[in-house]
């Protein structure tokens, strides 16, 4: 039963239109939900723990874009 379970928040989760904020809390999750059930059966703190480290590994991927197109050199595309 509990399979079955996950395997429809699974199905449901990945069909659902997900906010690109939410989408390191997701994947996270799962990760973060399946490590804690195989290593002694925690996987809801496995599913927090690996919501907060993907939201914080996105936030970083995120400024670190941004940061990348903010400083990027200007070209100077005008002809003579």
């Amino acid at each position: 039963m509990k399979a079955l379970i996950a395997a429809a928040v699974i199905a449901t989760a990945s069909f659902a239109a997900i906010p690109a904020q939410a989408a390191g809390c997701i994947s996270g999750a799962v990760v973060g939900g399946a490590a804690g059930h195989v290593a002694g059966h925690h996987g809801l703190l496995g599913a927090a723990a690996g919501c907060a480290i993907g939201r914080h590994e996105g936030n970083k991927q995120r400024a670190q874009a941004a940061t990348q197109q903010t400083t990027a050199p200007a070209t100077n595309t005008t002809t003579r």
